[in-house]
């Protein structure tokens, strides 16, 4: 199926009332950047947002006469009749799964984007983009860990990132494609490393179109070279070098992939203004940066002086810390909802 080129834009996000800051950050920067287009109609998935937080995301739209749309999500328990454990994330980022049950009948195809996203160039080019018949579009993630991928039956397909999703909704609830990866999910016992990530590429696998990456652009661009990266796809397909280069020099999507985010005291991200920019033409302008990193970021910022001459070395570094990381970030998990 081939969309036509159109005045409309429709962006999706899930959040709970913690992240709301991020995600208007986010959304300031889609309004900032798509002036020229007619119409963006912006739905939140929300778990627990205040009344104050929906009053604010409301003069946001009016500040720029766009749609925001708040979808109330009281448990993503009521769409899933398995047990699951999503590690490290919040429970709804796996609302992304249900988009089809969630959002108005009419939409027929949405930009899903991770609320750590910020957009720097305007996106009608990936939205107009032909999917050829497949159900959705993502960019590949090359550093994926290789047990994780032989896990899911892709050792020699590309693994995508799914925190930028271009979905063609239509043929989603066609197919029933939320199904089938729920059906995965539970089929692994409702617990897999990436959660929702991982169910989404072990059951779509090669229906999934591979977009440019300048837009889900993240860190490991800058830590690893592009000879580094095409090594690690093995005989899977990966981006040429030509297109690597320009999406480093021209990113439209930036996610702020690890633990490294600009709205953590000390952080040194190369993106930080961008996300300091979009939040302050928010009403969220005067949220406090995340306190306690100040110690962690300075043994970072060590860390990728003394690895940058080893990258092959700093990538088994970080796939063997990656496992302790999620597994502290569970501990902060329950400790939030004490």
């Amino acid at each position: 199926m081939v969309f036509k080129r159109s005045g409309k834009l429709n962006i999706v996000y899930t959040t709970n009332e913690a992240f709301v800051a991020k995600v208007a950050a986010s959304i300031c920067s889609v309004f900032e950047n798509n002036k020229e287009i007619d119409e963006i109609r912006v739905f939140i998935v929300g778990q627990g947002i205040s009344k104050e937080s929906k009053n604010k995301f409301l003069e946001l739209a009016d500040k720029y006469n766009r749609i925001i749309e708040i979808i109330p999500l009281l448990s993503i328990d009521t769409y899933i009749d398995f047990v699951f454990d999503t590690g490290g994330w919040i429970p709804i980022v796996l609302a992304r799964l249900v988009l089809d049950k969630l959002l108005p009948e009419e939409v027929e195809k949405v930009l899903y984007l991770d609320g750590d996203t910020m957009n720097l160039a305007p996106l009608d080019e990936v939205w107009n983009t032909d999917l050829e018949e497949k159900v959705l579009g993502a960019c590949i993630e090359a550093t994926v860990n290789k047990k994780q991928k032989e896990n899911l039956g892709m050792l020699y397909l590309p693994y995508i990132n799914a925190g930028v999703l271009l979905i063609n909704l239509e043929l989603w609830k066609k197919n029933k494609i939320g199904q089938k990866i729920l059906n995965y999910y539970k089929d692994n016992r409702g617990s897999l490393f990436a959660n929702d990530q991982d169910a989404i590429n072990g059951t779509l696998k090669k229906e999934i179109f591979y977009l440019n990456p300048r837009y889900n652009f993240y860190n490991i661009y800058w830590f690893y070279p592009y000879k580094i990266l095409k090594q690690l796809m093995g005989d899977a397909y990966y981006y040429t070098k030509t297109e690597v280069e320009y999406a480093i020099k021209n990113p439209a999507i930036i996610h702020y992939l690890g633990e490294e985010r600009p709205w953590r005291k000390g952080n040194k991200h190369k993106f930080k203004i961008q996300y300091e920019k979009y939040l302050s033409m928010t009403p969220w302008s005067n949220d406090k940066p995340e306190e306690g990193w100040e110690t962690y970021f300075k043994l970072w910022n060590v860390f990728n002086i003394v690895m940058t001459p080893f990258p092959k070395l700093r990538y088994h570094i970080i796939n063997t810390m990656i496992p302790y990381m999620m597994k502290w970030r569970k501990k902060q998990l329950k400790k939030a909802n004490r």
